[in-house]
């Protein structure tokens, strides 16, 4: 079971990416929970993540999480711009799982 976390200013505006994510990995078989909070709930998380991706418009907190999380084996990046803005969420599945695989 993967485990992933959006995180956004206050975790609504990933929710919609949330669900096609989640539609992309039912129909790939893909067994995974994916969630979105904000940037304050996220140490309720960590240890039970694998990776932790950033919406774009949060992306000036990548430093302060990757660097609090180096020591967890948690992968950290900021989800691409034009996945985000049209909420492809194959493609951010996608590039979740390949940093799992890291």
């Amino acid at each position: 079971m993967k485990n992933i976390l959006l995180v956004c200013s206050a975790g609504m505006s990933t929710s919609l990416l949330v669900s096609k994510m989640e539609k992309s990995a039912e129909e790939k078989g893909i067994e995974c929970n994916i969630k979105a909070v904000g940037e304050a709930d996220v140490k309720e998380y960590i240890g039970k993540i694998d990776v932790l991706l950033l919406g774009p418009q949060v992306r000036f907190l990548l430093s302060k999480f990757k660097a609090n999380l180096s020591d967890k084996n948690i992968s950290v990046e900021v989800i691409n711009t034009v996945d985000y803005g049209t909420m492809n969420g194959e493609k951010v599945l996608e590039r979740a799982l390949d940093l799992i695989k890291k």
